[in-house]
Parts: structure tokens; sequence; C-alpha cells
């Protein structure tokens, strides 16, 4: 026997609601194996599992009513939460505005991974942020960063990150050091330029009140009264790590971003935001927030090759310890 539910919802709503050529409800529909019909100023569900489409319903129009635009990943992440039974997940995420870009877009939390970062970094001093790509591990940073410096709360941002080759070398760049480290920093600048606008960002930057720089350059100095960002820290070795968290002083803060899947490191280096994720667990003031990719705000393929590569990874990882496993078993039958 199929279960039914009706509910009312304002005219206003419908169309955001349902999406463009009723996209939201089609996929709601598959994930529930429902049916949603709209006749007027209210929707009616028949079909299996109508309590979690009505929650999934119920968690749009709110977001609609808080003007928060459903896009295809916020629409994944809702369902994802209801299935789970983690409602509370779904319900007011997108509501946390930390700041808005030049354009006037409003720059959200959009997961509650997301949120529980925004809300760690705006209570601690120091934050290690480390999750795969499109977590908005670093775009959350630097917005929190500009609203803080907006708010005089910092005097100035500093924005750093190691310049370490991906499969390329530096010495084929054309230029000097700094056009030649330029290139990894271009992501910084491009968020700086998207947030605060370019005219606003130049200026502020002559006047030195904003910094981007590579790792090197923070060697022997303290840093006071700053917002400073640390981003690709998995590509830090201990020794810069612990560079890099005895220059913070004092009214700074201080947000360390990586993924530790990506390490450009050569091998057998150990990278210094793994290490320094496990000494410092536990200290007061400094908070380690893990994102995964649940949290991932980018194209919905994305995610979906995140998790490719983490199955990929474990089942590489289960077949090296069977054969560590299996060659242990054969030296301790020959002994």
């Amino acid at each position: 026997m199929e279960n039914e539910a009706v509910f009312s919802v304002e005219n206003s709503e419908i169309s955001a609601v349902f999406g463009q050529f009723d996209k939201n409800v089609k996929k709601i529909e598959k994930e529930f194996d429902v049916k949603i019909v709209n006749r007027g100023d209210y929707i009616k569900i028949n079909g299996q599992d109508v309590t979690g489409a009505a929650k999934t319903i119920e968690c749009l129009i709110n977001s609609v009513k808080n003007n928060i635009e459903i896009t295809e990943q916020s629409l994944n992440y809702t369902i994802d939460s209801i299935k789970e039974h983690k409602e509370e997940n779904a319900q007011g995420i997108g509501s946390d505005i930390i700041c808005l870009t030049v354009n006037g877009r409003p720059v959200r939390a959009k997961t509650m991974g997301q949120k529980k970062y925004a809300d760690s970094i705006r209570k601690n001093t120091v934050v290690f942020g480390i999750g795969p790509a499109g977590t908005g591990k670093t775009y959350l940073a630097m917005a929190l960063a500009i609203n803080a410096f907006k708010n005089n709360e910092v005097n100035r941002i500093i924005l750093t990150r190691p310049a370490i080759e991906a499969g390329e070398k530096l010495g084929f760049l054309p230029g000097d050091l700094q056009q030649k480290v330029d290139p990894y920093l271009r992501p910084l600048y491009d968020a700086l330029y998207e947030i605060m606008g370019a005219d606003n960002f130049i200026k502020n930057m002559e006047k030195g009140l904003i910094e981007v720089a590579p790792l090197a350059y923070m060697r022997g100095r303290t840093l006071d009264n700053a917002f400073i960002v640390l981003d690709e820290a998995q590509n830090t070795t201990p020794e810069q790590m612990k560079m890099f968290l005895t220059r913070i002083g004092y009214g700074s803060k201080a947000v360390i971003t990586g993924d530790i899947t990506q390490i450009d490191l050569s091998e057998g280096k150990k990278s210094g935001l793994s290490e320094a994720a496990d000494i410092l667990k536990g200290i007061e003031g400094i908070d380690i927030i893990t994102l995964t990719n649940k949290d991932v705000v980018r194209h919905p393929l994305v995610q979906k090759i995140i998790l490719a590569y983490e199955k990929h990874d474990s089942a590489v990882n289960k077949k090296r310890e069977e054969k560590a496993a299996r060659q242990h078993g054969f030296m301790g039958k020959r002994k």
C-alpha cells in the first residue's frame, strides 16, 4: 500500500522548488520512488518513501523563503542528508552569509561541514581545514579573512603557500623569482579579485595591508594583528610547518588548508600538515576540521571523481596490507 502526503505551498515558491523543467522534482521522485503532483497551492506526494520526499521539499521551500538558490549540488546534499536521517544538516544550510562579493553575491557555507569550518575559524586562533578539492577550504578561509579585515578585527591579510611543483619545474618557467612563483599564488589572487574587486585589492596590496607571498618569505617574521591563510599546506615539510606556526603573533588568526591525498613532496618526505594535525590535536585554541566528498561544492562530477579515487586508493592499500601480511607469515615460517 502506497503512502500519501499533502501540504500547501505558496504559488510564488513553486517554480524555484520544482526547478527548470521540473528537474528538482524529477530527481526527488527518482531518489525516493514517489510521484509528486502540484495542484494550485498544494503539493501531493504518493509512493514509497513519502516522508523522505516531503522532508526534502520542505527543506527546499525553506531555502526559497531565505532567498537561497537551489542548485544541483545543494539538492543532492539535501537528499543525501534526508536519506541518512540527518535532516538537521539540510535545514538552514546557506543561511550563514560570510560576506558579499564585489558583485553582491553572498558567500555562504553550503554544507554542514563548511558551516562547522566557518564557525571554528571564528572561534579559534588556529584552524586546520583538511579535505579534498572543491570543498571550499581556501575560498571560505579567504572570505572570512576579508570579512575580519573589513570589520577591523585584524590590520592586514597575509596569504601564502609553498611553491612546490605538481609535476613541473620552476626552472622552466620564464621571469624572475617573483614571476616564477606567481602561478602558484594565482588561485589566491583569483579569489581576492572575486570577493574584493581588482581595484580594491590592488589598492590594499600597495599599502601593504594585503600580502600574497611564497611560504619561504615568512621566515624570521612575527605576524601580529593579521589574518594568515596557508594554502596547499600538504606540501610543507615538518620544518616549514613549524616555522610557519611559530610566526603567529598577538591578535592574529591562522587558517591552514590542504588535501593530504595530493602531496607533491619528493618521495620519502613527510607532509608537515599530516604531522602537525597529529601533534597539535587537543590543544585549546587549535581546531582540526576534516571536510569530505559530501562537502564538495564544485561540479557534481567532482564528487564522483573523488569517490572513485578513494575507492581505488582503498583497494590498493588493502592489497598492500594483504601482501605485507603474507610476506610476514612467510618470514615467520622460515624462522
